[in-house]
């Protein structure tokens, strides 16, 4: 190790060198130049006026150097010496001109020198130094670009290579996608392997696409195939094949795969592949797309090129799937699609596992609570929630880290740090009735989740929020959850109208979540008068089940109708608020009263003013509502 970093100084220290050697040489021939030229004051003139200064006794003596006249006038008091510059006529004779001018020449020195060659050469080397310069800088600038061994390397491929025992992380080391990770393990285990399915007359599959949102582990899971493979696994972004250059893309693709061939068995891995393997023709244009389309035909043809006995396995991922072009994820090209997803209840728990290590929480956590608090989460937030509960601890100088720091470090994921603004008596007292409403609404329907914390202290644009947890993780929605949400979304409107009479700006996320929910309702779901009629994307759908297409041009007409059925789901929804608000007034006085006082209030005391939950619904994601 101590041998590599030695040889690594070495070669920065060199290429330094190198550097100021080349400077150097581009202001040698200047620094020269001058050096020459500052032997004294030099004085351009025409001919006439040196013939005359020499008929008149002011010049010493006279130097001819080719057609050039050097005049050399006496010093000065100071000791400065003056050099007159003349030059004669091309051909002509120095010594005629002053014989026709009546110059006495017994009483003027003149020397005929012979061609400076150093002076002459260095004149030369001040045009040719500079360009030989530049162009050796553009050749190093160019081949530290490319990156690749050719002229410029600009057509090689920048894929960074994880040889074996280079890459640290391992299967274990990811945690709450454990279907994902089967999968993999059976792509490790074909490249290891090869002859116990080739025995049964199975193919290698050419390639995996890690699909899912982002945070979930796509990239951590292509490092820990780097871990386990025990073959090269060559690394690159989707973005590194475009360059500047057109062709160099497609160039980059068949270095990278050539280099693959080569070192068979080998991972391919490709991060955010829909950087060029988006659907071709959509948005037309010229240039780059014309770039991005030949990179991806040329993926294309090198994918479906491969041989049984290439063992080569392309692993792509992208949080995107539904702009990639169908010809790159059919079968035959990424034969496997592998879906990451939010990680459920057991999934969070052993994911903080994984990320608590060297932290020193307190004992009496409950980390069941805690899973249960993160619902929404991915493996990226848990981490950073995780750390953030660290540097809470740290700032407060204690040595474990508690529940509560815990607590504001997943609130500061989701929404930020706490802000205190400065408000009147009144922006307060309507901003807590504004959650008030929120919170009371969601806890009398039946088709919302309990709350679990309100708060009128600001996070981010917020002036404050009232936060909804699921009691567990749930993938559907039935239509009376989506009615019972838009009510609650709804519910600070709702209460800043019945106690205020008035209407504040606050409720404009509010409002354009309740209108979002009706559209769906309206144009996805089906859940309206107007039927089970899909308006909104009408789409092919692959093998994959990406979907892609155009979005349904309605008529005016039908579109009146989409209209007037959202605006009749939003009514009926504020309506709703109304009511539960209206009959329970005072428990919303006692609510806004407490809040008032403490300004945050958690699940536990906002159950011992409204009473204990109701048997709800329980949904998948955290839901929060903010004024």
């Amino acid at each position: 190790m101590e041998t590599k970093k030695v040889e690594f100084k070495l070669n920065l220290n060199l290429r330094k060198i190198l550097i100021w050697l080349l400077i150097l040489f581009l202001f040698v021939p200047y620094i020269v130049n001058f050096i020459l030229s500052s032997t004294g004051t030099v004085v351009d003139m025409p001919l006439s006026s040196a013939i005359s200064d020499i008929k008149a006794g002011k010049v010493e003596s006279v130097e001819i150097k080719g057609d050039d006249l050097m005049l050399i006038y006496p010093k000065d008091n100071s000791g400065k010496q003056v050099i007159g510059s003349s030059r004669k006529e091309e051909g002509a004779s120095f010594m005629e001109e002053l014989q026709k001018a009546g110059v006495d020449e017994s009483k003027i020195k003149v020397t005929v020198a012979s061609q400076d060659f150093s002076k002459a050469f260095w004149n030369v080397m001040s045009l040719v130094l500079p360009i030989l310069g530049f162009g050796v800088l553009m050749f190093f600038l160019m081949r530290r670009q490319g990156g690749g061994g050719d002229m410029f390397g600009i057509g090689k491929s920048k894929a960074k290579l994880f040889s074996k025992g280079k890459q640290n992380v391992k299967f274990k080391d990811v945690a709450g996608v454990d279907e994902a990770k089967k999968e993999l393990e059976e792509v490790v285990d074909f490249l290891k392997n090869p002859k116990k399915y080739r025995d049964l007359g199975a193919r290698t599959p050419k390639g995996v696409l890690l699909t899912g949102p982002s945070g979930v582990g796509k990239t951590l899971m292509a490092r820990a195939v780097a871990g386990e493979a025990g073959v090269p696994f060559f690394s690159m972004a989707g973005s590194e094949f475009m360059e500047m250059l057109v062709g160099v893309g497609a160039s980059r693709v068949r270095d990278l795969f050539d280099t693959a061939k080569k070192a068979s068995p080998a991972i391919i891995f490709i991060d955010e592949i829909d950087a060029i393997g988006r659907t071709r023709g959509v948005g037309g244009g010229m240039g780059g797309h014309d770039e991005r389309e030949q990179t991806l035909n040329q993926i294309l043809v090198e994918m479906d090129g491969f041989t049984q006995t290439d063992n080569v396995i392309v692993i792509a991922a992208t949080n995107r799937p539904d702009v990639l072009d169908p010809a790159l994820v059919r079968p035959g090209r990424f034969d496997r699609r592998v879906n990451l997803d939010l990680p459920d209840i057991a999934g969070r728990k052993a994911i903080m596992e994984i990320h608590r290590i060297g932290k020193p929480f307190a004992k009496n956590l409950n980390w069941d609570k805690v899973s249960e608090r993160t619902v929404g989460f991915s493996g990226a937030d848990l981490e950073n929630m995780l750390n953030e509960a660290a540097i809470l601890a740290a700032r407060d100088e204690r040595k474990e880290i508690l529940m509560v720091d815990i607590e504001e470090a997943a609130m500061k994921v989701k929404m930020g740090p706490e802000k205190r603004r400065l408000q009147s008596n009144l922006e307060r007292k309507m901003t807590a009735y504004h959650e008030a409403g929120h919170a009371l609404v969601g806890h009398l329907l039946p088709g919302t989740d309990p709350i679990h914390r309100l708060s009128i202290v600001s996070r981010g644009m917020a002036l404050g929020f009232t936060m909804s947890r699921p009691k567990t993780d749930k993938y559907q929605q039935t239509q009376t959850e989506l009615k019972d949400e838009i009510a609650m979304s709804l519910g600070g409107r709702a209460a800043e109208k019945i106690v205020f009479n008035e209407l504040t700006a606050g409720a404009a996320s509010d409002i354009e979540r309740a209108t979002m929910l009706a559209r769906r309702m309206v144009v996805d779901f089906g859940m309206s008068d107007l039927g089970p009629i899909a308006m909104g994307q009408m789409s092919e759908t692959n093998s994959w089940g990406f979907s892609y297409g155009d979005s349904v041009r309605l008529s005016e007409a039908t579109q009146s109708k989409v209209d007037s059925e959202i605006k009749k789901l939003v009514d009926a929804g504020l309506k709703t608020a109304e009511k539960v608000i209206t009959g329970n007034r005072k428990v919303l006085d006692k609510i806004v009263t407490r809040l008032m006082k403490v300004e945050t209030l958690e699940q536990e005391e906002f159950e011992k003013i409204v009473g204990k939950p109701k048997a709800g619904i329980e949904t998948k994601n955290e839901k929060t509502d903010t004024n």
